[in-house]
């Protein structure tokens, strides 16, 4: 086992996401090599609801096919558990109507893989985004993982941010900037087979939102580091 390997084996992993296919556009790849070497893996996804598609038909998703979508593709992952945080239509795509500190609690406390009662080694956030529910769970989920002393609130050493195919479309001093990589190059097709589940939130290929785009986007990371294939992160914290 390579020091990488040895290091992705020993994390308890939870990836913190807005929606279901959040976390596999992400971290699908880095999923699928922690569990593959013996790690933890949790899933804890903030909103799931019934929605109308912006694609000029007025394509109706219902609730119920995506929880559907999502426990298919974490069957597929192996995941040790998932956990859905609001589940109505009145809540999805207005996180941001939730008042913070009751979204934090959720986040940090109270969900049953909150950061207190789950203790994760490593946290994957959704880095902030034009998409209100995004930036809403990022400055809940940043503000969650905030340093306090160990024997009264759990650390977490290990915080990153990963990215989204709209992120493209940000502000200059907000674009996304890779600096702590995952070779994927043996679990591309993992990740490509999880998205292609989220079947009702896929587009044509030429939409950035695709499964070749995002096949696409982890070659190119790949390339950034010399492999196949990668998933890229931000750093915002990492403790040894």
């Amino acid at each position: 086992m390579t020091p990488e390997e040895e290091y992705l084996s020993k994390q308890r992993f939870l990836v913190v996401a807005p929606h279901p296919d959040d976390e596999s556009f992400g971290c699908a790849g880095t999923m699928a090599r922690i569990k593959s070497l013996g790690g933890e893996v949790y899933v804890m996804v903030c909103s799931m609801g019934t929605l109308k598609h912006y694609d000029g038909t007025d394509h109706l998703v219902e609730g119920e096919t995506r929880g559907h979508e999502l426990a298919n593709v974490m069957e597929y992952l192996k995941v040790d558990d998932y956990d859905v945080l609001y589940d109505d239509a009145e809540t999805h795509l207005r996180l941001d109507a939730i008042p913070r500190r009751d979204l934090i609690e959720k986040i940090e406390q109270t969900s049953k893989l909150a950061y207190d009662r789950l203790k994760p080694t490593m946290v994957a956030i959704p880095v902030s985004s034009y998409n209100q529910d995004h930036e809403a769970v990022f400055r809940a989920a940043f503000t969650a993982a905030r340093p306090g002393v160990p024997s009264i609130k759990p650390f977490q050493p290990i915080v990153i941010g990963y990215n989204n195919t709209s992120l493209f479309w940000s502000l200059e001093r907000e674009k996304f900037h890779p600096n702590f990589y995952v070779d994927i190059s043996d679990f591309l097709d993992q990740k490509l087979t999880a998205l292609a589940m989220h079947a009702s939130q896929m587009r044509d290929p030429i939409h950035h939102s695709s499964v070749q785009n995002v096949e696409y986007t982890a070659r190119i990371r790949g390339s950034e580091i010399s492999v196949k294939a990668a998933e890229g992160f931000m750093v915002f914290r990492q403790v040894l």
